[in-house]
């Protein structure tokens, strides 16, 4: 059992230093390290402790099967990973384009990886700014889609009030400066704009099967680990309004397959991971809180910041 009389550092969405679980992780993907989980008791966020420095994560993605670097199309979950990612892109396109029916506007992709996303909306119209911190998926972009993508360090000299959307595809979760980054999107955002979260979601069933072995911890690039609760308490501290939650019903079946891996469980576990990816989106039809990744549509209020 933790200590939980024990001071951690503090949670970076509230401050406080309570927690009420802790768990042990590994960096099942590279280094085998491991890594503490914490959760808050006072916003249910858990985080990964010891954080490592902004300088210092870099080696932790320099591995050639860290997917959306690169578009490697090589093995199963490789293979499964691109199939989902064509339904999923005509998903989310179609998704963005239906909040403003008719409507072209002006679009922040932060974290845009090697640039599909980027690229689709671009073909439906809109006008597409895109950050991304890793300079080699920022040339793979340019190739593949002749779009430019900018420096994340970029963000913070945007024009205020100039996006009508912001989206965050899994990239949330990597962001150092968590505050930072909120503070930013409210100055970006024009009045009633979008901010798009996806986020994987530790209260669903396939998290709690796999426990420390869950392929969504990802320790330590994966930083912050959210609920539907703790992500509406950011939203409140930021002055934005939690409008809808999304399920993401595939990532339950990447999700598990990768977390059978890293308990090395052969064929067997590739069955197995079906069978649990199926569960758990069973148990989120009933809660669509409960799904293994979660898309947040959050508003921006119009009162003073």
């Amino acid at each position: 059992m933790p200590n939980l009389n024990k001071k951690f550092a503090p949670c970076p969405i509230c401050n406080q230093e309570d927690i009420a679980f802790l768990i042990h992780s590994k960096d099942y993907s590279l280094t085998r390290e491991s890594f503490q989980i914490i959760q808050c008791a006072h916003c249910n966020l858990k985080y990964t402790d010891p954080i490592p420095n902004i300088e210092d994560i870099a080696p932790y993605y320099n591995f050639p099967s860290y997917i959306s670097h690169t578009d490697d199309k090589n093995g199963l979950i490789n293979k499964l990973y691109h199939k989902v990612r064509i339904h999923t892109l005509h998903t989310k396109t179609n998704w963005v384009q239906s909040l403003f029916t008719g409507y072209k506007g002006q679009l922040l992709e932060v974290g845009a990886g090697t640039g599909a996303f980027a690229h689709a909306m671009t073909k439906k119209g809109w006008n597409v700014s895109a950050l991304e911190p890793d300079a080699a998926s920022r040339a793979r972009a340019f190739t593949n889609y002749n779009i430019q993508i900018d420096p994340i360090e970029s963000l913070f000299n945007l024009e205020e009030n100039k996006f009508d959307v912001i989206t965050l595809w899994h990239v949330l979760e990597h962001v150092h400066d968590l505050n930072g980054y909120l503070r930013a999107f409210y100055k970006l955002l024009k009045p009633n704009g979008r901010l798009i979260i996806a986020v994987p979601n530790y209260t669903s069933y396939d998290a709690q099967f796999y426990k420390k072995y869950w392929a969504a911890y990802d320790v330590p690039r994966h930083l912050y680990h959210f609920t539907p609760s703790s992500m509406e308490f950011l939203a409140k501290k930021y002055k934005m309004e939690l409008v809808s939650i999304t399920p993401m019903w595939f990532d339950s079946y990447y999700v598990s397959l990768l977390s059978e891996r890293y308990k090395k469980t052969g064929i067997f576990g590739m069955i197995r991971a079906g069978i649990i990816a199926s569960i758990s989106n069973l148990v989120a039809l009933k809660n669509n809180k409960r799904t293994s990744s979660v898309i947040y549509e959050l508003k921006k209020k119009t009162t003073v910041f």
